[in-house]
């Protein structure tokens, strides 16, 4: 099976640039996109052999999620769970026979740091949430969790010490996930692999958006 996890950064845009000779020329199982940035009725693909799931935010051309899949799912959910409010798109799970998939984009805190208490809240949740699915059958948790863990995970670690992104705490969030049983699927594979960048700041060199499947 062939997973694929993008962020488009508007796929609007995204289409323009070629989107659909990639999805096309990939063939992916399930391809999932972050931070869509549009509302329903703002744009038509048609993907032969995929059912489409959207996430979009209240927000106008803001945050969003969407999975396409070959598969169709058991059961498709968008938010934190069934109490749980989620205005900005940001979270997808679709369950199939022998696993959840969840395909997230996690709040940014910003650049001066202004939603570091909603980002490391909105982790706490999504840890509770992810611990009752663990419970009925396996997770892949995929998207852009907007953190990079280790020095390893992006160019200029020191000077990006207490940055978004590469904060203590957020990295903190991310090692009690790996903690509770998930695994960094990249590191996995490639634990030594240095310039394994997915994101470049149009202002300096970003951290990386990992992935993480159990």
């Amino acid at each position: 099976m062939k997973l694929v996890s993008w962020n488009v950064n508007g796929i609007r845009a995204c289409v323009k640039k070629g989107f659909l000779d990639y999805f096309q020329e990939v063939d992916a199982d399930i391809f999932c996109l972050q931070e869509t940035k549009l509302q329903a009725g703002q744009i038509e693909l048609e993907l032969e052999g995929y059912h489409q799931y959207w996430n979009y935010a209240q927000k106008k051309g803001y945050s969003g999620t969407a999975v396409f899949s070959k598969i169709l799912p058991l059961n498709v959910s968008y938010g934190l769970g069934e109490e749980e409010e989620e205005p900005e798109g940001r979270i997808i799970t679709l369950e199939y026979e022998d696993f959840f998939l969840i395909n997230v984009y996690t709040p940014n805190a910003q650049r001066d740091l202004a939603r570091l208490d909603y980002r490391l809240s909105w982790e706490d949740r999504m840890l509770l949430y992810l611990r009752e699915l663990d419970k009925i059958k396996p997770i892949i948790l995929c998207g852009d969790l907007n953190v990079a863990h280790k020095e390893i995970d992006l160019r200029n670690p020191k000077s990006n010490v207490g940055n978004s992104g590469f904060t203590f705490e957020e990295r903190g969030k991310f090692t009690t996930l790996l903690e509770s049983g998930f695994i960094d699927s990249y590191r996995h594979f490639y634990p030594n692999q240095e310039g394994a960048y997915t994101w470049w700041s149009y202002m300096s060199k970003g951290p990386v958006n990992s992935i993480v499947a159990s």
